[in-house]
């Protein structure tokens, strides 16, 4: 396989945003795999009340750091149906731990911890569309 087709298959990955590639020809194979980085979401800061006016309580604001969906596609938070899920609320995961897989161009696409930490939150159904980007896991703060 020559280093032309390689680069092709590099812009397609991009191009299609895929995080696993693998190509056969013949007797020539290749497997290529993508890392991405964890994005961190910002809460924006709410302005005060006047002084004046009567104030309610305030809601628990989430703080934790969050694992987000590094494509277009289907979560799936088990392996198969009959499975147990990947992790659970509560759960010590370590870096590279699967969490769930995302489904894009019918590629299964684990996603994995960026981090070690404990599982606060779950924000994504089995079976949802997650966009790029949405968060999908919480971790403790």
């Amino acid at each position: 396989m020559d280093i032309k087709k390689i680069r092709e298959l590099v812009d397609l990955m991009e191009e299609k945003d895929l995080l696993n590639l693998e190509y056969g020809h013949d007797d020539k194979y290749i497997s290529l795999t993508r890392n991405t980085a964890v994005q961190t979401v910002a809460v924006p800061q709410v302005a005060a009340a006047p002084a004046t006016a009567p104030t309610a309580p305030a809601a628990k604001t989430p703080s934790g750091k969050v694992e987000t969906s590094p494509m277009v596609g289907v979560f799936y938070s088990a392996p198969s149906p009959n499975d147990p899920p990947f992790v659970k609320v509560g759960q010590k995961v370590e870096a590279g731990d699967t969490l769930g897989i995302i489904e894009a161009m019918k590629i299964m696409n684990p996603l994995e911890a960026t981090q070690s930490g404990i599982i606060e939150e779950i924000l994504v159904s089995n079976a949802e569309v997650v966009e790029f980007g949405q968060p999908v896991i919480r971790y403790k703060a």
